[in-house]
């Protein structure tokens, strides 16, 4: 008796084979970026001994994402930023700096006057074909 490889029995099944995900209309790009920085922190632990665990790491999590972390999705902006229509005001006032840093030492700059990062018109994972 022998076996063959998954795929050669798909393939013989008519089981296409795909890399990418498939579409979910409740995605939200907001709850699986904060998901994935959630697993990556350095004090996200293997495993949680109980449910106040869980709830304890949250209660710091949260707040440091929604009010400290940038996003670089949402221009450096933090979620809380965009969320209370502050992004931008923020905006405007770090192109202030950006224009006096220049002002002060062009020559730290190459070509031209430094922008800030473009403010987000649309945040997507499964963008719909419509």
């Amino acid at each position: 008796m022998r076996s063959k490889p998954v795929a050669l029995l798909l393939a013989d099944l008519s089981v296409t084979k795909t890399h990418s995900r498939p579409y979910t209309s409740n995605d939200n790009p907001f709850s699986e970026s904060q998901f994935r920085t959630m697993k990556y922190r350095p004090t996200f632990p293997d495993r949680f001994g109980c449910l106040q665990d869980s709830r304890a790491f949250c209660q710091t999590f949260f707040p440091w994402y929604n009010d400290d972390h940038r996003h670089s999705g949402i221009g450096m902006m933090t979620p809380a930023m965009v969320h209370y229509g502050l992004a931008s005001e923020v905006r405007e006032n770090r192109q202030s700096v950006l224009n006096a840093a220049y002002r002060l030492h062009p020559e730290r700059f190459v070509g031209e006057p430094p922008r800030p990062h473009p403010l987000s018109k649309e945040v997507w994972i499964n963008k719909p074909l419509n």
